[in-house]
């Protein structure tokens, strides 16, 4: 999902950073709130997984690729506003040192994995919570990898510097990581349930308790 330099009309990727830098303006301003004792050493604990998880690139065809993101699995366990600058500060190290994305698509990478999966990762959660929170979780990271791709879709795909339409693109990104998504939604519900059982003070307020 990280775009290279050179696949998104110069236009169109300052757009999408002018959005990432206005979302997490915002999310800089709320996080104090959502910052606890109990959450402080988790956050670099999230970082550092979402970090490495991210490095395991799958190409697929376009010249992109489908890869673990995390989103959804920062935004509950951090809440989605330090959960989106968590998400955000990995995906800029990653361009910054290693060169996985663009640095002139950086905005636009980072508006579709650290705000749409994140914010949609942790809106679904919040919305099935009650349903049961795994399967809250598991939806999250599911539906949230998948909206964050569908996203970059649309971007390569209303760029004249790339090569497919909107519908491949569409088609391409949004299959692939339907696939993808559903690893990640295991990966987020059965890292959940352990801290839930392991640690319970880590679970989000808004969840139900824990059940066998």
């Amino acid at each position: 999902m990280h775009i290279p330099d050179g696949y998104i009309d110069l236009p169109l990727a300052l757009l999408f950073g002018v959005l990432a830098v206005a979302v997490l303006s915002v999310a800089a301003k709320r996080v104090n709130g959502e910052i606890s004792d109990a959450r402080a050493p988790l956050l670099g604990v999230v970082a550092a997984s979402i970090f490495a998880a991210q490095m395991l690139d799958w190409p697929i065809p376009g010249g992109t690729s489908a890869h673990f993101v995390g989103g959804a699995f920062a935004a509950i366990l951090l809440g989605p506003h330090l959960g989106a600058l968590c998400v955000a500060t990995v995906v800029t190290i990653q361009a910054l040192v290693f060169g996985d994305g663009g640095l002139v698509v950086l905005g636009a990478n980072v508006f579709n994995m650290a705000v749409v999966e994140v914010y949609v990762g942790y809106g679904i959660y919040r919305l099935l919570v009650p349903y049961g929170e795994f399967r809250a979780a598991f939806a999250a990271g599911w539906l949230g990898i998948t909206a964050g791709a569908l996203t970059a879709a649309l971007q390569l795909g209303l760029s004249s510097a790339f090569q497919y339409q909107l519908l491949t693109t569409l088609s391409i990104m949004g299959v692939g990581h339907l696939a993808l998504g559903l690893i990640e939604g295991a990966i987020t519900a059965s890292v959940y349930r352990y801290l839930a059982r392991a640690r319970p003070d880590l679970r989000p307020n808004a969840a139900p308790e824990v059940s066998a």
